[in-house]
């Protein structure tokens, strides 16, 4: 399966947050290992994104969007450090 990488998720993540989620450092709730999310790799041949751990392979992140409503589901997320300034 081809992925491609977190930066991807850019656009429809701010849409969702308001801010820019490749400089968010996440760490992987699975292994530990934190990044900036742009590391994550991300498929997109589903109905939405799937985001994996570039370290263990687990899902982090999922994104799935209608014309109405947005669901992110970061369950595979430890924690995500945002950048304030």
């Amino acid at each position: 399966m081809t992925y491609v990488d977190g930066n991807v998720l850019a656009g429809p993540l701010a849409e969702v947050f308001g801010v820019d989620f490749t400089a968010v450092t996440g760490t992987c709730a699975s292994c530990g290992f934190a990044a900036a999310l742009a590391t994550l790799r991300v498929y997109s041949t589903a109905p939405g994104f799937v985001a994996r751990c570039p370290s263990c392979e687990e899902v982090v992140l999922r994104l799935v969007r209608t014309p109405t409503e947005a669901w992110v589901d970061l369950r595979g997320a430890r924690s995500l450090r945002v950048p304030l300034t």
